[in-house]
């Protein structure tokens, strides 16, 4: 690796870094830049999993204030994300790269219409339950979160794009709590996932340990600059930053 390619990847590690603890999607940042030095198509996911967890820890720090009184809620969901990943790591190995990709743009498309429609919906959701004379939500989404979001985690272990604006979208609907918070969480699980998948990795797969190095060593300032900012967003600003980076998602993957 030339130091122009090894300066590219870190810069796209540290770009990388700061979209994930914002909203997510850094994988298409770092996923092209990885191939276009040269590196195969699995070894580039491996090292791009591995390289991108200091980013996720980093924006999780970044993020304590929000995970204040969530211990329980990550506990859980962190399960559902711990199966989810090593399972889709598993998948990478056994199923051909086309396999998830003609699925991964109508998955991010649903996801973003959720986002887009969760304030309308989750007010539909609280009447009803008023109407019906309870009030009161699972605080950590129930069987039906926990399985979505470990069948989201399948795909994150798989190849990760977008995986955080899934899990936005599906916590967005199924839990009662601030678009701040649910990003906390967020950042915590794509730790989980982007944790088992490398570990699994590691015994299974080849790295490009510079390729690690400097994505790791990128994505844990972005993460740091991605807290710093994602914090001070209104929901609004958040949601449309979500759409915008999904729809830069879905026509990346579609052009592909």
């Amino acid at each position: 690796m030339s130091i122009w390619e090894a300066l590219a990847v870190f810069a796209a590690g540290t770009a990388a870094g700061t979209i994930n603890t914002i909203v997510g999607s850094g994988t298409l940042i770092t996923f092209p830049v990885l191939l276009a030095t040269g590196l195969p198509p699995v070894t580039a996911t491996v090292s791009n999993a591995l390289g991108l967890i200091p980013g996720s820890i980093s924006g999780a720090i970044g993020y304590r204030a929000e995970l204040t009184g969530q211990r329980t809620r990550v506990l859980r969901l962190g399960l559902a994300a711990l199966i989810g990943g090593l399972a889709g790591a598993m998948l990478l190995l056994l199923l051909p790269s086309t396999a998830f990709e003609t699925i991964v743009p109508v998955l991010v498309a649903l996801a973003l219409v959720l986002v887009i429609l969760q304030p309308r919906i989750s007010k539909a959701v609280q009447a009803r339950r008023e109407r019906n004379g309870s009030t009161d939500t699972h605080p950590d989404g129930g069987p039906l979160l926990f399985t979505g979001l470990m069948l989201a985690s399948v795909y994150g272990g798989y190849f990760t794009a977008a995986q955080g604006i899934i899990y936005l979208s599906l916590m967005g609907m199924l839990l009662h709590d601030t678009l701040q918070r649910l990003n906390a969480v967020k950042n915590i699980l794509a730790a989980i996932v982007n944790g088992v998948a490398a570990l699994f990795f590691l015994f299974v797969a080849d790295f490009d340990w510079t390729a690690v190095l400097l994505i790791a060593v990128g994505s844990a300032i972005g993460g740091q600059i991605g807290a710093k900012v994602g914090r001070k967003l209104s929901p609004t600003v958040l949601r449309a930053v979500i759409v915008v980076v999904g729809v830069t998602a879905i026509v990346q993957l579609l052009l592909r």
